[in-house]
């Protein structure tokens, strides 16, 4: 144990020592100077045998203890890792006493010095240590440990202190935070280092709700500081928990009758000093305080203020920084819904377009997933913008240079359908989708595909497929078996508004093909499709062009190949509950048995499990072929040479037993 636990606490390491001595180093065996009598004798060394066993018993209860305390001590990093992960355990077995006593002083000594992994691990677990303590009465113990692990430079450890503080700061009473939260505070903020002042701002938005009015005020001052700190690395904190702290305020405090109570003066001083910070890094956090204090305003109707707010947004926007315009630029659909006004929502037509613009990929690519939200606003005010102004850049950005670009416009251009509307959507959409499903970057083809159903929505499936069939073939086919999922995942929805007759005209030869693709995923998905494709047309379509399609395979000599037969049992498998017990007897039930014969193991389990599934569709109207053939059949594979079909007969013939 730590130099900090004296004589008196005896620490969990002393206490498992098996030799148990006094205060004088005499061991405890004194049997009375062997004056007694033999009655006494014997009462004498009774007792002494039931302490020797209450100490052995003790010794025993402590032992693992004082194994965990070892490896906190231990060399290896990974050992002291396992240990701090066990405080609990230690903590539960000495009690809350001896925790407070002996445990905490014991960290507080040897965990700043441990390595980072390990210090870590010890920030999260003291969070949890106030019930291990004495409960909140005795929580402020653990501030001091917890204050210097938050010393800490790297930012990891650092901020699981600075979470555990935040945990424990929920467990104390108005006095507690008075006399210790608010003066740990205040010494973090106030050291000269920089790693103190950034754990100093993770803390005030847990109590910040908790406090006296001018303790409340007090605190803002202290944050304020903090946001004109010498440091960029400490203002960049401050800014980026800022809108947080911004948010419990105004949850709390949120009528204009209540801005002095919020320090409204204050969020906004600090906003003025983020945007005009001369660091990018922190400058671009000034987005979300923004976007804070919008919402706010807008929640208690207050519009005083929107105008001066709007003028920064339009400084933000056309900051020389591309971060900061980035950052607009990903935060575009928020900052336009809060201004919650028209005039303003018009006069972002020019500064969107002009981010659509942008010499930096990247800001263009975080403006492309705004458009959808933003048009929509536009078009509220004036639906002849988004055709005449932002349609035109919008068919640039399809063929922009940076293929990220094109991805992120992809996976949010179908969102335009809706607010353009059918014969907008047809003249000037659909062109640009047919072109981007031509791109030779293939997440700009998956997005476009997964989102067919938005412009499906709008114009219709007929007109959709017949403007994008020739394209959807061509991926159908594509090299990457990715886009060839993605078309396949799209055709259920296809089929269902295309019809039997145009379907089977334009894709029904293609469900078939993926059947046979090179590439697993692709197969399994193709048997689901043909599933799903089988409830939508009926059983009759799937006997036509399904399952006599599969049974004509076996006369083909793909049928050799193993993933050829397989794919078709699974097929079948699948198909098995979407059909009548009639067809399942009549053409699916003689090929999963004939497969039970196949010279592949794995095709032979495989027909194993295929066989109880036909069991459950045949027992009602066919129980002879159940007993007669299908039980006898399992019967027969629990013998087979391979363990695995063993297994799998004997596993599906407990389960067919069951059903009998």
């Amino acid at each position: 144990m730590s130099a900090a636990a004296t004589a008196a606490p005896v620490s969990p390491l002393d206490a498992a020592n098996p030799s148990s001595n006094d205060n004088n180093g005499n061991k405890d065996n004194d049997n009375n100077g062997g004056n007694n009598n033999n009655n006494e004798s014997n009462e004498a060394g009774n007792n002494n045998d039931t302490d020797q066993s209450m100490s052995k018993s003790q010794v025993e209860e402590l032992y693992p203890i004082a194994l965990l305390m070892d490896e906190l001590r231990h060399d290896d990093v990974a050992s002291r890792v396992q240990a701090m992960k066990r405080l609990d355990t230690i903590a539960i077995a000495l009690g809350p006493e001896r925790t407070r006593n002996e445990l905490i002083p014991f960290l507080e000594d040897v965990i700043p010095e441990d390595e980072d992994e390990v210090i870590a691990i010890a920030a999260e677990e003291l969070g949890k240590f106030v019930p291990f303590v004495g409960g909140s009465q005795y929580a402020t113990i653990l501030i001091p440990v917890l204050e210097k692990v938050s010393a800490c430079e790297e930012p990891i450890v650092r901020e699981k202190a600075v979470d555990s503080l935040n945990q424990i700061s929920s467990s104390l009473s108005s006095q507690q935070i008075t006399n210790d939260f608010i003066p740990l505070i205040n010494r973090l903020a106030k050291e000269r280092w920089f790693s103190l002042h950034i754990a100093a701002t993770g803390l005030f938005k847990s109590i910040i709700l908790e406090v006296s009015r001018s303790e409340r005020l007090e605190l803002m001052k202290l944050y304020s500081d903090l946001i004109h700190d010498d440091s960029p690395m400490v203002r960049k904190a401050a800014g980026k928990e800022l809108p947080e702290l911004i948010n419990i305020l105004c949850q709390q405090f949120n009528t204009p009758d209540n801005l002095e109570d919020l320090n409204w003066n204050l969020i906004t001083n600090m906003y003025e000093a983020l945007v005009n910070d001369n660091q990018d890094a922190v400058k671009f956090l000034s987005v979300d305080v923004l976007i804070s204090i919008l919402q706010f305003l807008k929640k208690i109707n207050e519009t005083s203020q929107v105008d001066d707010l709007f003028t920064s947004l339009i400084t933000l926007i056309n900051d020389p920084s591309w971060r900061v315009r980035y950052m607009v630029a990903d935060r575009f659909d928020s900052l336009t819904n809060n201004f919650n006004d028209e005039k303003y929502t018009l006069k972002l037509v020019p500064n969107i377009i002009s981010l659509m613009k942008d010499n930096e990929a990247e800001v263009r690519k975080a403006i492309s997933k705004q458009l959808p939200g933003f048009a929509k606003l536009v078009n509220s005010a004036d639906n002849s913008i988004v055709l005449k102004e932002i349609v035109p850049v919008v068919n640039q950005l399809s063929m922009d240079e940076s293929e990220t670009v094109r991805s992120a416009l992809a996976s949010e251009i179908t969102g335009l359908a809706p607010i353009l509307g059918k014969d907008a959507t047809i003249e000037y959409l659909l062109p640009i989708f047919v072109e981007m499903l031509k791109d030779e970057f293939s997440d700009v083809r998956l997005n476009i595909i997964s989102k067919l159903q938005i412009v499906n929505e709008v114009i219709g499936i007929q007109l959709l497929s017949e403007s994008l069939m020739p394209a959807i073939t061509a991926l159908a086919h594509d090299k990457l078996w990715r886009v060839r999922l993605a078309i396949i995942q799209q055709i259920p929805l296809l089929a269902e508004q295309l019809g039997i007759s145009f379907f089977d005209e334009t894709l029904g030869q293609l469900c078939m093909e993926w059947l046979w693709d090179p590439v697993y995923s692709i197969r399994e998905a193709a048997v689901e499709n043909l599933r799903k494709l089988t409830e939508f047309f009926g059983e009759d379509w799937s006997k036509d062009e399904i399952i006599n399609k599969i049974l004509e395979k076996r006369q083909s000599k793909d049928f050799d190949n193993f993933i050829c037969r397989i794919t078709c049992l699974f097929t079948f498998d699948n198909l098995i509950p979407v059909v009548s017990s009639e067809t399942v007897k009549e053409y699916l039930y003689p090929f999963v048995n004939e497969m039970a014969d196949d010279k592949v193991p794995n095709i032979r389990f495989n027909a194993a499990k295929s066989l109880y599934h036909v069991a459950q569709s045949l027992i009602k109207n066919y129980k002879d072929i159940v007993l007669e053939e299908i039980k006898p059949t399992l019967e027969r594979l629990t013998d087979d040479e391979d363990e695995d079909v063993r297994y799998f007969a004997q596993d599906n013939l407990s389960k067919l037993e069951e059903l009998l």
